[in-house]
This record gives C-alpha cells, structure tokens and sequence, in this order.
C-alpha cells in the first residue's frame, strides 16, 4: 500500500521523470487505459483523480462541502485543517483508502462527481497531492494519469499523452461506469455535467486541464480500451526495449 506522505519533507526533492503521464477531458478513458498500460508494463499505476475524489468525500462527510459549491464558498482554514489530518492511501490492486476505510466504492457517487472540481481548483488541495503523487513515482516507473499530469506534477515526464474523444463518445463510458456503480442517470444529464467539467477544469487559474505542448494526442472514439492500451505501450517500448531502461 503507498501512502499519501506530508509533502513538506519532499518539497526540493528532484520531480520524477520516469512517468508516462496520461492527461485528458473526463470520461476519455484514462484511468482503466493506465490501469491496463500500467500492468502491461510491469509499472506502478498512479490515479491522481481517485486522491481529489477521496478528499472530496471526506470534505462531503464533514459537511464542509456542498455537491456542486464554487471554491470560494469552502471555508479555507476548515479545508486546511482537514488536510492536515487526512490519510489517503492506494494499495497494490487500485484500492483507494481514506482513513483506513476502503472508499474506491464510493468515489463515483454523484455528490463526489458534482464536487470534485470545485475540490480540484483549490491551491491547498493541489499543493497537498501534487507533491504526494510524485513521492508515489519516486523510485519506480509509474504510469499516472489525472488533469495536470504533464504539464504540473510530472513537467519532465519521459511520455506524455493527451487522451481524448468526442463527448458523445465519453457520455456513454460515463453512464456505464455510473450504471456499474448503481446509479442511472439521463444520456442528456451525463453530457450536459461532462461539458460542465471540461468547461470549469479548463478554465481554472491553477492547474487547468490543457494538454502539454510536447504530448502526443489519441483519440480514443470509436476504439476499445484493448486498441489504445496497445498503442501506447508501442509508444512506450518503441523507446524504452524491456520497459525498464528509461532513466535519462
């Protein structure tokens, strides 16, 4: 199990390289493509989204957040103190623990994706997870995968991807991961709150969803999870013979 650490004691360590960092609008996929790429290579798989997810829930559960509330309605010292006595941990099989509850389960309800983002745009919520995914890719290579991936947490990162597709497309992947978790919400809800989100995480000041100048864009329409996994794993062992050599 990998923890979230205090960031303080990491803050001037050097930020990972070995990541391939995989960027994109919701619902394109990514975190079941860097779970899959993740195993295919033999590396650690980083779900960037499940960490904001799982303070939202707890921010949800304190009554400090309201679903869809704007950043500036979260009482900052209550969000602080809050952070400061969190634990989120993300064992071996994906499972993602907050307070020593396994919450995975619960990171898709509607409150969490109606709040996430608000969550996502604070300074504090990012400073405190940014520098914990990159303690996460230290001493191993890491798949990652998130908003900011490539341009924020992991600027260095040996491959970066910008995962996408049309809206449409994302809809549909969204309603059935929605469906899975026992929720079943209208086609025209499901694209109305995508095009929300990709509206709010573009165009927050800190952090917005942009794909970095030297990614490498896939639109993933049309394609199954299987076709875009191969596809960047030829990308990655194109360069990287064995999946291990990458340290430059």
């Amino acid at each position: 199990m990998s923890p979230v650490p205090d960031p303080s004691a990491n803050a001037a360590r050097e930020v990972p390289v070995e990541v391939v960092a995989i960027d994109g609008p919701a619902g394109a996929g990514k975190s079941t493509v860097a779970k899959r790429l993740a195993a295919a290579l033999g590396w650690a798989h980083l779900d960037t989204g499940a960490m904001f997810r799982a303070v939202t829930l707890r921010l949800l559960e304190d009554g400090l957040l309201a679903p869809g509330a704007a950043p500036s309605t979260l009482d900052g010292a209550a969000v602080a103190s809050t952070l400061a006595t969190l634990t989120i941990a993300i064992d071996d099989a994906g499972r993602v623990w907050l307070d020593g509850r396994d919450v995975t389960a619960r990171l898709r309800e509607p409150a969490v994706d109606a709040g996430v983002s608000a969550v996502a745009a604070l300074g504090a919520v990012r400073e405190r997870l940014r520098e914990a995914q990159r303690d996460f890719a230290r001493g191993r290579p890491t798949v990652a995968e998130g908003r900011d991936i490539g341009t924020v947490v992991f600027p260095r990162a040996a491959f970066k991807i910008w995962l996408d597709a049309d809206v449409e497309e994302r809809a549909r992947r969204r309603r059935a991961d929605l469906a899975a978790a026992g929720h079943d919400p209208g086609a025209a809800d499901v694209v109305a709150d995508l095009v929300r989100r990709d509206t709010y995480d573009s165009s927050r000041a800190l952090a917005p969803l942009t794909r970095a100048a030297d990614a490498i864009a896939v639109d993933t329409t049309g394609l199954s999870i299987d076709e875009v996994v191969a596809k960047l794993r030829a990308l990655v062992t194109a360069r990287v013979p064995g999946t291990r050599e990458l340290h430059r």
